[in-house]
């Protein structure tokens, strides 16, 4: 499987990860020179440009998109339209056109669009889907999710104040796919109308709560940007409460940050009296080792992907479901514009709504 990268910081990191585990990275790109001369020491195989459009003319299988958050939409569908499997990672869309040419490309493509949400498959996260596919939760009733970095104001102001960094782009609504991508995982629900809020006035551009009614009738609580007390579980924090339980994400650190709490009254529990237990997740193996905990959803999500390539498995998070994650952000932007005010989510094709 013949692999090129785009964007070489994080990607650098991605790609490093894919040949771990048994991808070939064969070509990368990134403008920055500091950056290539690094990936030339770290990935000596592998052939070294500086624009996206240059790979287009290589032999490749796939393409690992790690480049800016907001410029992913265009090198998708030039990709696809190659019948080159994509990666992407952070927003599939910033526009609800961006998102609708993206879905059309990925049904027309003979490749595939996978979105690099490895948030999905974090060790707290899947014990979490588990419990909600098992029932015990219930049906889900309030979903929260948490993707924070406890940073300092002269840190915070270095990336949101800098227009010349995507961070200085984007709106503060934007980042939110490390927290709508599971809460559609677990509730199997589409986004329905979102309602946004800033956390501190004056300091607007910080962080978010957002609000957002699914198809299921379940209501989700997300919050992200820059907040002090970020979980130490790669800085997300995730709750479920069902009509039959809670079960949320223990605060903690260490191996006790990715532990999850269940909590079931006596009245819901089959012998009468109330649970309230930690369960921890199991260790993920790769070639025999433990991999880092931090890790673990990253190296999930590309064996997740190298299997859609190789084996015709499906995406992990597929198109739709990584467009509808980038629009809340889109739509919680507009309602920030509003004075907070609801927005519905518009239309996309090939998802439904109860």
């Amino acid at each position: 499987m013949r692999v090129g990268v785009v964007g070489l910081r994080m990607g650098l990191h991605l790609a490093g990860w894919c040949r771990r585990v048994g991808m070939d990275v064969v070509a990368v790109c990134d403008r920055d020179p500091g950056r290539r001369a690094a990936a030339r020491e770290e990935l000596p195989d592998a052939v070294v440009l500086e624009e996206w459009p240059e790979l287009l003319e290589r032999r490749l299988d796939a393409v690992v998109l790690a480049h800016d958050f907001d410029q992913h939409a265009a090198p998708a569908i030039a990709f696809l339209e190659r019948g080159v499997h994509v990666l992407s990672e952070s927003a599939a869309c910033v526009s609800h056109a961006e998102g609708l040419a993206l879905i059309e490309a990925a049904d027309r493509s003979t490749a595939t669009y996978s979105f690099a949400e490895n948030y999905v498959v974090h060790p707290h996260v899947r014990l979490l889907r588990q419990a909600v596919a098992a029932g015990e939760l219930g049906r889900v009733s309030l979903i929260e999710a948490d993707y924070l970095h406890g940073m300092s104001p002269q840190q915070v102001h270095a990336l949101t104040g800098d227009p010349a960094h995507w961070r200085g782009r984007i709106a503060p609504t934007a980042y939110c796919t490390h927290t709508l991508s599971p809460v559609l995982a677990l509730t199997d629900a589409w986004p329905v109308e979102v309602s946004a809020f800033v956390v501190d006035e004056e300091h607007a551009r910080g962080a978010v709560v957002m609000t957002t009614r699914l198809s299921s009738g379940a209501l989700a609580v997300t919050r992200h940007g820059f907040l002090q007390g970020e979980p130490d579980s790669h800085w997300s924090w995730v709750s479920v409460r069902g009509t039959r339980g809670l079960a949320e994400s223990v605060r903690a650190g260490g191996e006790r940050a990715w532990a999850v709490r269940f909590r079931t009254e006596a009245w819901a529990a089959p012998d009468g009296g109330t649970r309230d237990e930690e369960r921890l997740p199991d260790r993920l193996l790769l070639d025999g080792e433990a991999v880092e905990r931090r890790v673990e959803g990253t190296v999930r999500m590309l064996q997740a992907f190298r299997a859609t390539v190789e084996e015709g498995r499906p995406p992990l998070v597929p198109v739709r479901a990584a467009v509808a994650a980038s629009l809340v952000g889109v739509v919680g932007a507009e309602s920030l514009a509003k004075g907070s005010r609801p927005v519905r989510l518009p239309g996309l094709p090939g998802i439904g709504r109860s």
